[in-house]
This record gives C-alpha cells, sequence and structure tokens, in this order.
C-alpha cells in the first residue's frame, strides 16, 4: 500500500494544493470526494472564515481533508487553535519553521506535512518531527524556494537525505508527471495549478480564463528581495520588473504589493492591477474541468503509462 494513502485514509496519492484564493471548501470537497486529498487555504482565510470553511467542507464530504497554514499568518496562534477546536485530522505546513507549531499539532493527534524548497529544509523537518514532507520545486506558482531548484532536481536530492513519506509538487498537473516523480523516490504528488482553474476554485474566472489562455514563458518568479513569487506576466508584473530593474529595495518592493494585491487579481479578477499566482504547467491546458475530472484524468494517465513504461523502457 502507498504510504501517502495510508497516511491520510485516500484512495490516490494526489493532494490539492491549498492556494490563497483558489482553495475553498467546494474545491477540497470535491478533490476529496474524487479520492484525493483536499486542502483549505488558510493563507487568504480569516479565522471566523476558516472556521466556516471547515464545517462546509465536513459537511460536504465525509472524507479527509486538511488545511493548508502558511507559518508567516498573522493571527498564527488563534488559527491552530481553532483548527484544534474544529476537529481537523490533516495540517500542511509551509513558509516558516516546521519546529514552531509540528509539536503542539501533533500532541492534538493531528498529521503534519510541511513544504520544503531544499534537502537542507528536508532533514530540519525530520527533526522536527513531521509526519511527511511535500518537496516542492521552482517551477511551482506563488511562493518559491530562494534555491529554484527545478522539481526533477529536488525529489531525489530529498529522497536522499530521508526516509519520510515524500510529496512532489512543482511542475506536476499530470499523469505521467506523478510517475515520473514518483519513479524520482515521491510516493504522492501535490497538485495546485490545474486545480486552481478548476470548476471548483474559488478563483475569479476571469484569472480561470487567462490561466487557461497563457503559453510557456507567460510566468516568472519576481519578488526576489521580498519573497520569491512566480507571476503571471501583465499589469502588476510590469510594475514590479520596471521596480527591480532600476534596483528598487525591499522596502520598495513591499510598498509596491501593499495590501491585497492577490485578492484583487486571483478572487476578484482585476487582470492589469492584481498579482496573478500560477505555475508554468498552466500553458499545458486549455480547457477548465470539474476536480472529478482532473482527478480521473491523472490516475487514468498514470496507470496507462504505467503500463505502456514496462515495455517502452525496457533496455
Amino acid at each position: 500500500m502507498n504510504r501517502i494513502n495510508t497516511l491520510f485514509g485516500i484512495e490516490y496519492p494526489i493532494v490539492q494544493g491549498g492556494m490563497v484564493w483558489c482553495s475553498g471548501w467546494r474545491l477540497a470537497s470535491a478533490v476529496s470526494n474524487a479520492g484525493g486529498l483536499g486542502l483549505l487555504g488558510a493563507g487568504s482565510m480569516h479565522p471566523e472564515t476558516l472556521r466556516e470553511h471547515i464545517r462546509k467542507c465536513r459537511q460536504a464530504t465525509d472524507k479527509p481533508f486538511g488545511i493548508n497554514v502558511p507559518l508567516m499568518y498573522p493571527q498564527l496562534d488563534e488559527v491552530m487553535q481553532l483548527i484544534v477546536d474544529e476537529g481537523v485530522k490533516i495540517v500542511f505546513t509551509s513558509a516558516g519553521n516546521p519546529k514552531l507549531w509540528t509539536g503542539f499539532l501533533k500532541s492534538h493527534g493531528i498529521t503534519v506535512v510541511h513544504v520544503v524548497s531544499s534537502s537542507k529544509f528536508a532533514r530540519k523537518c525530520e527533526e522536527a518531527g513531521v509526519d511527511a514532507i511535500v518537496a516542492e520545486g521552482f517551477e511551482a506558482g506563488g511562493h518559491n524556494g530562494r534555491e529554484e531548484t527545478t522539481t526533477l532536481c529536488l525529489i531525489p536530492a530529498v529522497r536522499r537525505v530521508t526516509s519520510l513519506p515524500l510529496i512532489a509538487a512543482g511542475g506536476i498537473a499530470t499523469g505521467a508527471g506523478m510517475l515520473a516523480a514518483m519513479t524520482l523516490g515521491a510516493e504522492g504528488a501535490q497538485i495546485g495549478t490545474r486545480f486552481a482553474f478548476a470548476a471548483e476554485s474559488s478563483a475569479h474566472e476571469n484569472f480561470k480564463n487567462r490561466c487557461l489562455s497563457l503559453e510557456e514563458g507567460d510566468t516568472m518568479l519576481m519578488l526576489k528581495k521580498v519573497s520569491p513569487t512566480r507571476l503571471v506576466k501583465g499589469g502588476f508584473f510590469r510594475e514590479v520588473e520596471e521596480a527591480e530593474n532600476r534596483g528598487a529595495t525591499a522596502e520598495e518592493l513591499k510598498t509596491l504589493l501593499g495590501k491585497g494585491r492577490a485578492k484583487k487579481g486571483m478572487f476578484e479578477g482585476d487582470l492589469d492591477n492584481g498579482e496573478l499566482e500560477i505555475g508554468q504547467v498552466a500553458s499545458l491546458f486549455r480547457e477548465q474541468q470539474t476536480a472529478a475530472e482532473i482527478v480521473h484524468d491523472i490516475v487514468t494517465e498514470y496507470r496507462n503509462l504505467l503500463n505502456e513504461s514496462k515495455e517502452k523502457l525496457s533496455i
């Protein structure tokens, strides 16, 4: 039995990324109902909004689901206590030190997974006592590792330093991608981008349609002086590019970023002034699907390619 399936009690080792402004209860419950693990994205929710989404998700599915909590969250104490109070059993932490909250969460019977961008941080995760690791390559959308290590290089590097269950992320959106990651040592895949423009995603239709029109090279890692973030090229992207080209300081970039940029772009659909975050792999897709269709496509392609590879790759 696959260790990721066993750890979470799911049918397929597919985890939906807990993305800001995309991962509400409709998306998370749909992925869980389809056999994967749906995650609520706490990074764009006030505590009471998160509580509402937890309760609605529980009403919409009797399958396991979890929450992604960025550790830079401003109301972290309140959120973590809320998660305990609401009886959530799976938490993915990211963007911070796993030692800070892993012990607290595990003391309440919660399975803890931490997202890393390097083998160095994978070692720290094992020391912190997490149950599994997500290794996310630089192809991913949104906030990213400073190392800029691609998934193809990151997965075997992380696998070499830890025996913990390993989930691959970054540039994975197909059965072929998942098979490649599993061959390199992963035991599951976390998929964000393809689910970000799913029918059940809470993102604005303007944002979804923009993502479904992207070509190769239409995203780039920016804001490296603040927090490396993969952005879609457009109005806000050009403002950032101009500022970085003239040597803007981190403080200037923070001022430019301001508050609510991601909400404006991804949730409200302002493609000119908003921050648009999506992964490189978006350029492979042109049609919107439901979460169930996405899971089915990935699993079917994975199984078909696994069977084909036994003959095609024989030497």
